[in-house]
């Protein structure tokens, strides 16, 4: 086995195209420099992001017990709308609420599989939209805490999407979007508490992400029922390695399992 460790979502940098980095154990991989070759990936086992432990993973690349009870799972993560460090109000860990929560956090539109609303804290960009597989973004408010955030994104998710369709995604067949006028279109929608921050005159990020073949009909690999694949690389977005066959792996999403990658030239 060429490279064996415990996944984690893949390291990006912003250059044309998007450069990707895979850590395993002590190994730093680029995935750029595996276009069409082949590989192997072997499920070996689970191993917690936290405790460590190999008890199966229950989200986020957590076994259960700890994904109830990590500040970074709380219900405010998906959820800003619910952030309450800034009143003062701690949910499982205060000091780390306040550290997350309140600081600058970004109000966006992205154009992945189609226009929707989202939000980061404002160190994430553009990894957020890199993330999501977004071919362009715009920033549409800048707020000082991640509530401000949440309430403007629920305003605003009732006028346009906040999901992102992962197949059409990987298709690379979004249509396409004027983000400033949608950003025109959305404004009046706002919250008055969050309209004093909105951005107005800055222009959208285009991305290109390195993908040489687009699949018409995205299959998601399952490496916990099917415990071996082989194929060619193709392509690289959002957090998604893109197979000659169609075949698509979630990176993201199967954080914690421990895999084998082997590199055939």
């Amino acid at each position: 086995m060429l490279f064996q460790g415990v996944l984690t979502k893949m390291q990006s940098e912003l250059s044309t195209p998007i450069n990707y980095y895979l850590t395993l154990s002590d190994a730093l991989v680029q995935p750029n420099q595996l276009m069409q070759k082949k590989l192997k990936l072997k499920f070996i086992g689970y191993q917690c992001l936290s405790c460590g432990s190999a008890e199966v993973t229950f989200r986020q690349g957590f076994c259960k017990s700890c994904f109830f009870e990590l500040p970074q799972t709380a219900d405010w993560i998906m959820h800003p709308e619910k952030s309450k460090a800034h009143l003062g109000i701690e949910e499982r860990d205060l000091e780390f609420e306040k550290k997350v929560q309140l600081q600058p956090h970004i109000v966006y539109l992205a154009n992945s599989s189609n226009v929707k609303v989202g939000v980061t804290r404002k160190t994430q960009v553009p990894t957020r939209w890199i993330d999501q597989g977004a071919q362009m973004a715009l920033e549409i408010l800048e707020v000082p805490n991640r509530y401000l955030a949440g309430i403007a994104e629920v305003a605003l998710k009732k006028h346009i999407s906040d999901k992102t369709n992962w197949r059409e995604m990987l298709k690379g067949n979004s249509s396409h979007e004027d983000l400033l006028a949608w950003r025109h279109q959305l404004e009046p929608y706002l919250p008055e508490e969050v309209k004093p921050y909105f951005l107005a005159n800055n222009q959208p990020l285009n991305l290109l992400f390195p993908v040489e073949q687009y699949p018409e009909k995205p299959k998601s690999l399952n490496l916990t029922k099917i415990p071996e694949y082989e194929g060619v690389l193709v392509g690289i977005k959002g957090q998604y390695l893109i197979f000659e066959d169609e075949t698509v792996f979630n990176i993201r999403s199967n954080e914690g399992l421990v895999i084998g990658l082997d590199v055939y030239h």
